[in-house]
């Protein structure tokens, strides 16, 4: 009996899906050559080490005299800024609005503040900005520069439909591209110096008095532990164990 043959196009749809198939094996890794879908989120969005500006509006309310919440937050951006400010810090005053008047005084007692605080007033660039809209509360824009950590990818991006629209990527089993980027930006916003994330901080030494006397009440049999107790006025006291 001789074999039966294959129609003509069935066996073109035979060499153009081994053709295909070819093809694809030389085709390049996509986790290598920028895929969209790497499985660990760290890859998908990596948290750099940047310069970026740091910002705080000081609202200009009553007279202009910074009230105690406000001047608690001049304090704290300047002490920011002694410890991680690169270059001067620039001061944005309102024109055009209702409360131009009391713009200087604000920004007099800003600089008080921050004098008070280590931050010399010579250091404050002063400039102006057109006030948009004269209803809306004015406000002076401090700003400065220091080293950020930030994702560098941007979130909220969703390139393949999670839902039934896209078969090939829902059989797949891969993460959505917005997995993992909020609680990467997350991390970058609360780690308190950036470089932390880039290397460990040098260990420090011992406490040598502290050793030696844990080492010389093993040799008396005694328990070199510390015991906190809590007085009662909510105070912590230490003790060292018998």
């Amino acid at each position: 009996m001789m074999p039966r043959r294959l129609p003509t196009r069935s066996r073109n749809l035979a060499a153009f899906a081994g053709l295909a198939a070819l093809i694809g094996a030389c085709a390049p890794d996509r986790a290598v050559t920028g895929s969209i879908y790497p499985h660990d989120h760290h890859a998908r969005h990596p948290i750099v080490l940047a310069d970026g500006p740091r910002n705080l509006d000081v609202f200009i309310v009553g007279s202009g005299v910074l009230n105690p919440r406000q001047r608690e937050d001049v304090r704290a951006f300047a002490t920011e800024y002694r410890r991680h400010g690169q270059g001067p810090m620039t001061a944005q005053i309102p024109s055009g609005g209702r409360t131009d008047a009391f713009a200087h005084r604000a920004l007099d007692s800003i600089r008080a503040t921050m004098e008070e605080t280590g931050v010399p007033a010579a250091v404050i660039s002063v400039s102006s900005y057109a006030v948009a809209d004269p209803a809306v509360a004015s406000t002076i824009r401090l700003s400065f520069q220091r080293l950020q950590a930030k994702v560098a990818s941007k979130c909220g991006l969703w390139p393949q439909d999670l839902g039934g629209s896209d078969p090939r990527f829902n059989f797949g089993n891969q993460p959505y591209w917005n997995l993992g980027c909020a609680t990467q930006s997350n991390l970058a916003r609360q780690v308190a110096d950036p470089i932390d994330l880039a290397r460990g901080r040098i260990e420090t030494h011992g406490d040598t008095l502290r050793q030696v006397k844990d080492i010389q009440d093993l040799r008396d049999g005694k328990d070199p532990s510390t015991v906190y107790r809590q007085d009662d006025q909510n105070r912590i006291n230490r003790s060292v164990g018998n």
